[in-house]
């Protein structure tokens, strides 16, 4: 088996969090709310540049695997984190179970589902399919999730306003690149290498903000070390309950090999892309909108690093 590299764009998330504890304040100086604002616009044209209509039909019969992998998504890890919050005391406990109920309520990652379903031998029609889907459809419910919650606690919560940005950040950019596709996919293709730089910049410069104003807010001087050590070790948990669960399910259904790797695989990740994204919509102006960003950060740490070993595994049992 090889040797599984700490990903570096890892290490920048981290770098950011540190400069925006050290440094904070850049965005006075750098307009970094309207980079952000249209750099999220282009990471989602781009991806709908990206789209191909032929490969996501490919998937598209397989309605079991479908609705395996979405419930998982949607449904699965928002009730595992629902069964905690009567449990919950302090106004601070509040804000770090929303942080782990919103990286709950989010889409699958799209690039790295498809890349490891593929190294695992998985079924990649279906990996295009759901990573694809997965991300239209947190447009609706991840909004709706959070509205459960933030509609009674933040009083300035507007479900419908959200719901307009959204779509004008983040599906209007989707159509406009998925129409331009015939003329610029292949050229989206051959660049993939530049824009995957242009996506994790963006990312960079929305955890830079939103920590830099939780920082300055002194929101994290609230919470203490063990709660946020407690997060990290709960998000991880949850991974672990969610690739279980999808693999008992998996077998109960009777899967083949390619679609249990794929339902695994899309079924049990989170997309740090969207949660960025979504977070600078959901909590925009909020003081603890840092504190957000922390479990997706966490889980997609531990999900690159587990889903790699994973997915090499599958690799030499299929050799």
């Amino acid at each position: 088996m090889r040797s599984v590299k700490l990903d570096s764009f890892v290490l920048l998330l981290a770098a950011m969090i540190i400069l925006a504890k050290y440094a904070p304040g850049i965005e006075r100086i750098i307009p970094l709310d309207k980079i952000s604002l249209y750099g999220i616009s282009g990471i989602f044209f781009f991806y709908g540049m990206k789209l191909n209509p032929e490969k996501m039909r490919k998937g598209l019969s397989n309605w079991r695997l479908h609705i395996l992998i979405q419930s998982a998504t949607f449904i699965l890890f928002p009730l595992l984190l629902l069964v905690l919050f009567p449990f919950i005391e302090r106004e601070a406990h509040f804000t770090l179970w929303m942080s782990s109920f919103f990286l709950a309520t989010l889409p699958s990652t799209v690039s790295s589902s498809v890349v490891m379903v593929s190294i695992a031998k998985g079924n990649i029609p279906g990996a295009i399919f759901n990573a694809s889907i997965s991300g239209l459809i947190g447009i609706v419910v991840t909004p709706l999730w959070m509205g459960l919650f933030l509609e009674s606690r933040v009083g300035a919560f507007d479900l419908g306003q959200t719901f307009l940005e959204l779509m004008l950040k983040i599906l209007l950019p989707v159509i406009l690149g998925m129409i331009l596709h015939p003329f610029g996919g292949k050229l989206a293709d051959r660049k993939k290498k530049y824009l995957t730089m242009f996506d994790k910049t963006v990312i960079l410069i929305i955890v830079y903000e939103s920590f830099s104003n939780s920082f300055s807010s002194g929101v994290f001087r609230e919470i203490r070390a063990v709660e946020l050590f407690t997060v990290g070790t709960g998000v991880i948990a949850l991974f672990f309950m969610v690739y279980y669960l999808i693999l008992l399910m998996s077998t109960w259904l009777n899967f083949k090999a390619e679609d249990e790797i794929t339902a695994l695989f899309c079924g049990s990740k989170k997309s740090l892309v969207h949660g960025t994204v979504f977070s600078s919509v959901l909590f925009s102006g909020m003081d603890s909108s840092g504190i957000f960003l922390v479990p997706i950060m966490i889980y997609h740490a531990f999900q690159l690093f587990i889903i790699s070993i994973i997915a090499q595994k599958y690799q030499s049992d299929a050799r």
